[in-house]
């Protein structure tokens, strides 16, 4: 199971860098714009979720869950910030941060519980927005960047709902 991740984490690097390096001011419409200045503040947002998970949970599967996310995020929001500054455009929408004091109070499996449930309704609005740029979009790394973020998301809402303590 790490050797997976370790791989799967390492795939996703080096896509992003590769992504990253080899764009330049492609042509873009509005819809991968706003796909870049939405999807930013929103990885941020999960980033953050995931680091919440130090030391409020012995679950080695949602720790290992929550490594997996930060190891993809991060370089998925200097991939679009790239693509931001090479098409001219504003920076990303400034982020909202979600009322996470619950969440920060929480332990153990409490902490679980309510960390997969707001993960994964956070994964399902990054789906929509991915596959509104996947729809609307015409560069084609973004919409290529947004196909990986649908299924890379859905596979983690399903690990998350198995995951999710019952009761």
């Amino acid at each position: 199971m790490a050797r997976t991740a370790l791989v799967r984490t390492a795939l996703a690097v080096l896509t992003a860098v590769a992504l990253a390096a080899c764009d330049g001011p492609a042509e873009h419409n509005a819809a991968d714009t706003a796909f870049a200045r939405r999807m930013i503040p929103h990885h941020a947002q999960a980033v953050d979720m995931a680091a919440l998970v130090d030391g409020r949970t012995t679950n080695t599967e949602v720790v290992d869950l929550a490594q997996r996310i930060r190891t993809s995020h991060e370089p998925e929001i200097a991939t679009m910030t790239d693509w931001l500054r090479a098409w001219g455009e504003p920076a990303a929408a400034q982020r909202s941060d979600e009322d996470m004091t619950e969440l920060k109070a929480a332990e153990d499996t409490d902490f679980d519980r309510r960390w997969l449930a707001m993960m994964i309704i956070h994964h399902r609005s990054a789906v929509e927005e991915a596959e509104t740029a996947l729809a609307q979009g015409t560069h084609p790394r973004a919409k290529a960047l947004a196909r990986r973020i649908v299924d890379a998301r859905e596979a983690e809402i399903g690990e998350m709902q198995a995951l999710l303590p019952q009761g």
